[in-house]
């Protein structure tokens, strides 16, 4: 019950352990193709360019970034917690020239803030975190793509953290690149990035994509100064996605039926319907810890819907709480990075886990920790609280 991950969902358990095939296999070719399109949905897209990369999410972020920037180019990154100075590292590694906004721990960029940036710094590109589990935030991107669109600016975002439990619109917000991982709302392990390219981020790369020895033939282009990374070079990966089939790595097989079947549960249950039950389960989670008389951390009015940062109380020593939780209970619970350590716990209600059961124990087992630690919580004020939540909802 952290900021993730979480508890794989059992199908996706299941659909991992089938067997191998060969990757240029009928089957596996069908595999991949149906998961592109169940990603589109996903993601709420209609780009051809929607694939997986195979590693963890931030493969997928650096994919994007070491692909879509020259070196030298400018880049504006809004950091608003953790993830954002992640941006800030890779774009860095990738030879931009980085330029950052920033705000305090807890609160979130207003659009007129962003776009005053940009037209002070003329980036090629904005690179902005969705939601940022060290601080439980969503930055707002609905304002953004027009933004950068009038800036002729390129519109990149991480939504590991909130795809599935959060609204999101990759084509409806008009961004140009748009990564994330499994191991959050989609309920499912980490290990697999997908990810959606617009046409204008496509014609990026297809100016930049150039083909490898053992592979090319004497029409195929070869740059001087090609995407910095080999394995993470999208211009080479869409056209192993792509109708070339042109070789590029082994797909992981196992990860791609993983991948595979969290878009099918989220689509089975419905995006709107998944949103909801992260919402509602959220909320829970947000009464409770209030009704156990714990302060939480940050602007609510732009908390995620699947994380709450919850106030250490005074005189408690919250890595002992979280190994007692875990001893005692078999629940974990996150701690915090960089100003917020030691400050605040993060409690996460996603994926298979935004669940009522998950809630409840998780409110009742944090309550008998802190009371033996000595912390002044109101006894049934966690569970009672979320059970009002509950109530009102049916």
């Amino acid at each position: 019950m952290g900021p993730g991950p979480i508890n794989a969902d059992p199908r996706v358990l299941r659909a991992m352990s089938a067997q191998l095939v060969g990757q240029y296999d009928p089957a596996m070719t069908g595999y991949m193709a149906e998961t592109q399109e169940l990603y589109r949905e996903v993601f709420g897209t209609a780009n051809e360019a929607t694939l997986l990369v195979d590693g963890t999410s931030r493969a997928g972020i650096e994919a994007a970034l070491v692909s879509l920037l020259h070196p030298g180019d400018r880049v504006l990154v809004p950091v608003f917690g953790r993830f954002g100075h992640l941006l800030v590292e890779i774009a860095q590694r990738a030879g931009a020239e980085v330029h950052t906004l920033s705000t305090e721990w807890g609160t979130v960029f207003a659009p007129e803030q962003i776009e005053e940036a940009i037209r002070a710094v003329r980036p090629a590109m904005l690179a902005v975190v969705h939601g940022d589990t060290s601080t439980t935030m969503a930055q707002p991107l609905d304002a953004l793509g027009d933004i950068c669109r009038q800036h002729g600016v390129l519109f990149y975002t991480d939504v590991t953290a909130t795809l599935g439990g959060n609204e999101f619109e990759s084509d409806a917000w008009g961004l140009d690149a748009v990564s994330a991982g499994l191991q959050k709302c989609l309920g499912g392990p980490s290990g697999s990035a997908p990810l959606t390219l617009s046409p204008r981020a496509v014609e990026v790369l297809d100016s930049r994509r150039s083909i490898e020895a053992g592979i090319r033939d004497d029409h195929s282009p070869v740059r001087s100064d090609p995407i910095r990374s080999n394995y993470l070079d999208l211009a080479m990966i869409l056209d192993y996605w792509g109708p070339k089939r042109l070789n590029h790595h082994t797909e992981a097989t196992t990860m791609l039926y993983g991948a595979r079947e969290c878009a099918r549960i989220l689509l089975e249950e419905g995006r709107a319907a998944a949103i909801e039950r992260h919402r509602l389960h959220g909320d829970a989670m947000l009464t409770g810890v209030t009704g156990l008389g714990l302060s939480t951390f940050g602007d609510l009015e732009h908390k995620m819907n699947n994380v709450v940062g919850v106030a250490i109380p005074d005189g408690v020593n919250g890595d002992a709480i979280r190994g007692e939780l875990l001893t005692d209970y078999g629940i974990e619970i996150g701690t915090s990075f960089g100003p917020l350590h030691g400050k605040i716990w993060r409690i996460g209600t996603m994926g298979y886990n935004a669940r009522r059961d998950a809630v409840l124990l998780t409110l009742a087992a944090l309550e008998q920790v802190l009371r033996r630690a000595g912390a002044p919580v109101t006894a049934g004020g966690g569970t009672g609280a979320a059970l009002e939540v509950y109530g009102a909802a049916a």
